[in-house]
């Protein structure tokens, strides 16, 4: 696999991922996001990797934005489809990964960039990062799912606010509204994602997929994460690392997962 914009580095069942075009602020362009297509496609598969952290390279921006001018003259057809083909692609297919993918956001997060670590599993925080969807500045809203995750994990109110004015929180008010879960000094947030990184890799991975399907459901459409919840539940059961988990329980040891 080629990689002219992503940077990949693998250690310890990590994967590192880095979008990395620093002179455009990591901006999101079609080159970007069919990479990183092909890319998850592949981390996915890869049993060596358990954990992925997805960030930016340079100390500035994890992604500020979209190209612009890649779609400045699109019509409305064209801009569906835009938005349609980076949902199923990149988005959707990030938020359904079945390992754990950390956003380490260091620096700018705007736009298609606030939506990226939007659609990873947990996201943790840079001191000097600012985060914000500023669309409606451009007269268009976010496409890639800005309009639904961040209501979701903020509130219907404080999104809606922070999509209609196009303003930018800090990394201090991200913390305290659930956007992100950690905050630290840019010097330590690699470290702090590898530490969570190992944190998660403790536990068993069939049932760390199992969580993330389950709580997945709870935000589908047409889906009864109750019931889902239920069925994920009753999958573990039987599995060889269920069954080395009770045992190791069992017998006062720790799992060898």
């Amino acid at each position: 696999m080629t990689l002219d914009h992503l940077l990949l580095e693998k250690q310890d069942k990590i994967a590192w991922v880095s979008i990395n075009r620093p002179k455009k602020l990591n901006a999101l362009n079609q080159a970007v996001l069919a990479e990183l297509n092909s890319l998850f496609l592949a981390l996915n598969e890869d049993e060596n990797v358990r954990v992925i952290v997805l960030t930016g390279s340079g100390e500035k921006a994890f992604v500020a934005g979209a190209d612009i001018s890649e779609f400045a003259e699109f019509d409305a057809a064209e801009g569906e489809a835009l938005s349609r083909q980076g949902h199923e692609k990149v988005f959707d297919l990030i938020a359904k990964t079945q390992k754990p993918v950390i956003a380490a956001i260091n620096g700018f997060a705007l736009g298609g960039g606030l939506e990226l670590a939007l659609s990873c599993h947990v996201r943790i925080a840079s001191s000097n990062a600012k985060m914000g969807l500023p669309e409606t500045s451009l007269g268009v809203i976010p496409g890639y799912g800005g309009t639904q995750r961040l209501p979701q994990l903020i509130g219907r109110g404080r999104a809606t606010e922070l999509i209609i004015t196009g303003r930018m929180m800090n990394a201090e008010e991200a913390l305290q509204t659930g956007l992100v879960t950690q905050v630290v000094a840019q010097e330590d947030l690699l470290a702090t994602a590898a530490s969570l990184a190992e944190k998660i890799m403790q536990n068993s991975p069939n049932a760390v997929a199992q969580a993330l399907k389950a709580v997945a459901s709870g935000y589908a459409e047409g889906v009864d994460g109750f019931s889902e919840e239920i069925k994920r539940f009753g999958a573990c059961f039987g599995h060889p690392e269920f069954i080395e988990g009770t045992q190791a329980f069992l017998g006062k040891r720790k799992a060898n997962f």
